[in-house]
């Protein structure tokens, strides 16, 4: 909208409500992590944009319509699923959670309001993963839960953490302590939490020598080399990382749990080649196994995005192994023809994000790359470049579409009432906002 005159952009979400993985992936106790939610709400006063909520792209209307009414199509609609083990028992045992769902669950998000994880089965939690998302459930399975009234957290959530029975939680990894994917700032709020303690790691799998190691590196190892300043004994809880574990297969419980989890095997692994603090460094399988006695285990191993429907129709290249749209880089969608001519791009279709460059990175990192991806479209424009050439009447042709099929879509001006309603019900219980757990229920405000 800044770099093209009069440019009008239209927004379309399939919930009634905005901000995507700011309001429902973010951890509750991160609310600076949000602030970028600010930068939106200031694009939304623009009489330039529409937010169209409620509207599931491919399923409510087709795909294809988009090209009769739009110049540009921008795919930015992150990762929807998540990465698997593939490993026995995965999808057999109760007890078994993936990290989306448990962090849709306690923000809030719809799809997972009625998930109901059994946080008062076990005393131990295993983590399967050690990234960014896997520290965030951790922590919320870790701290006091009073430290979480005030945050915009589901009040379900709140009531299952506080009847929790979880008193110690493992963040298991198949490689070693220098290849974490998680961040220095996730390590050390953990270290931090008040009456927890942490067992320490095995000095032989952290370097002696850091004095050649690149700034980031030093502070991670120095941390991860700090005691805990509680000992176990006098602590409430526990958690531990745990590393060189390849996840085998999940086990079932005995008698009465036969159908529940009841521990999970791991191989061990090792570093491959000689620098074991190769951040990039791989392991390969040994021919030993572990096993940790657990009721609760949560798969934290990645997100992946899926094609939309009608996405073929148009010739959109979805890679479903990397799960992102093929692209060059820049955002241009790449035509599926790319082995008569690589370079070759689509007309007028973009995307952004998760999408567009997988689900890796901060908010901060998808913010750039939807940046470039602007700068691109803005490029192509000033270039008179080929677009869709549909004549552009943007939301009043496809409001007419819609209207057809007595689809309640949801305006910015409709949300500003959903989010005055959200915070006066969280007022009322002493926190910043209550969130909406269904789609109901959040249009129910708007009648």
């Amino acid at each position: 909208m800044q770099g093209i005159p009069n440019a009008c952009v239209d927004m379309y979400e399939h919930l009634p409500v905005p901000f995507g993985l700011v309001r429902y992936g973010v951890a509750p106790d991160h609310p600076e992590v949000k602030n970028c939610a600010e930068k939106f709400t200031e694009v939304a006063s623009s009489s330039n944009f529409n937010f169209i909520g409620n509207v599931k792209v491919g399923q409510d209307i087709a795909l294809k319509s988009f090209t009769h009414h739009y110049d540009a199509i921008l795919f930015a609609y992150g990762a929807s699923k998540d990465r698997k083990l593939g490993i026995p028992g995965e999808d057999k045992l109760d007890g078994i959670y993936s990290a989306r769902e448990y962090v849709g669950w306690y923000n809030g998000l719809p799809e997972f309001s009625n998930l109901a994880p059994r946080l008062d089965f076990s005393d131990t939690a295993v983590i399967i993963g050690q990234g960014n998302v896997a520290m965030d459930v951790a922590r919320t399975l870790l701290k006091d839960v009073d430290a979480l009234r005030e945050t915009d957290m589901s009040e379900q959530a709140l009531t299952a953490l506080s009847k929790s029975k979880v008193k110690r939680v493992r963040i298991v990894g198949r490689r070693g302590p220098m290849q974490l994917a998680c961040t220095i700032k996730e390590v050390r709020e953990l270290m931090r939490l008040p009456s927890i303690a942490f067992d320490p790691i095995n000095s032989s799998l952290l370097p002696q020598d850091i004095s050649n190691f690149p700034r980031t590196a030093k502070r991670m190892t120095k941390l991860l080399k700090e005691e805990s300043s509680i000992l176990a004994a006098n602590a409430q809880k526990s958690w531990a990382f745990d590393f060189l574990l390849s996840p085998n297969r999940f086990l079932s419980g005995s008698g009465a749990r036969s159908s529940h989890l009841g521990s999970v095997e791991f191989v061990q692994t090792k570093i491959i080649g000689t620098d074991p603090f190769d951040p990039r460094a791989k392991v390969e399988n040994t021919a030993d196994c572990e096993s940790i006695s657990t009721s609760l285990a949560f798969r934290s191993v990645g997100y992946q995005s899926e094609a939309l429907a009608g996405m073929r129709e148009l010739a959109i290249d979805f890679d479903e192994t990397r799960g992102i749209i093929n692209n060059d880089y820049y955002g241009r969608l790449i035509s599926p023809n790319k082995e008569t001519d690589p370079t070759k791009t689509i007309p007028g279709m973009y995307c952004a994000g998760w999408v567009k460059r997988g689900p890796t990175g901060v908010i901060a990192n998808t913010m750039e790359d939807s940046f470039a991806t602007a700068e691109a479209i803005v490029a192509d424009w000033s270039n008179k470049a080929s677009f869709l050439g549909s004549g552009g009447d943007g939301w009043d042709g496809m409001k007419r579409e819609l209207a057809t099929k007595g689809l309640r879509t949801v305006s910015w001006e409709d949300w500003l009432k959903i989010d005055s309603a959200e915070k006066a019900r969280g007022k009322y219980v002493g926190k910043i906002r209550e969130k909406f757990t269904n789609s109901k229920d959040m249009l129910k405000i708007l009648d």
